[in-house]
């Protein structure tokens, strides 16, 4: 005999989710997202707005095609991401963002990004501004980053870093 779970709605209504529903829905809340690169202020809303649904933190790498850095940084916060790094905390999101794309708009100063390589996490569409990092040891250092993705997959889809932290406790 299998048992399924139920939710309840109201009082009267019950609903029956199928165990192997179920299953696949578990699956995909726990996976990491790769996206194509963003070129557009849209596409990074776009993204940040899908990421916040999701309530999986998006993992942000702004980038240009001349910096060398950047072209050493990139595949390996990508090749933590791909080794599931943060998965247990519900997984990560990840985009480069090319500054170097004639349509990239002022985004650069809006989250005030003054260097390259920056890695920038957004959590419900708010940057964590204080928790970026741009230090290129850093951005080097394969557990320095680690360590940081694993953070930031703890934050979830939660506030906290750049204004979360306004009302204390307040409202959660």
């Amino acid at each position: 005999m299998i048992i399924r779970p139920s939710i309840s709605i109201s009082r009267s209504l019950t609903l029956q989710i199928p165990a192997a529903r179920r299953t696949f829905l578990d699956q995909l809340s726990h996976t990491q997202k790769f996206y194509a690169n963003v070129r557009t202020p849209e596409e990074l809303h776009t993204l940040t707005l899908l990421s916040a649904a999701e309530d999986k933190p998006l993992i942000t790498l702004w980038t240009a095609k001349w910096c060398s850095t950047c072209q050493a940084v990139a595949p390996l916060v990508r090749g933590l991401i791909e080794e599931r790094v943060g998965i247990n905390h519900g997984g990560l999101g990840y985009v480069e963002v090319e500054m170097d794309a004639a349509t990239i708009g002022d985004l650069p100063i809006t989250f005030r990004i003054t260097s390259m390589p920056t890695l920038l996490a957004f959590s419900r569409q708010e940057a964590q501004l204080e928790t970026k990092i741009t230090r290129p040891e850093q951005l080097k250092d394969k557990e320095f980053l680690r360590n940081w993705l694993i953070s930031e997959a703890k934050r979830g889809g939660r506030a906290g870093g750049a204004g979360g932290k306004s009302f204390g406790g307040l409202f959660g």
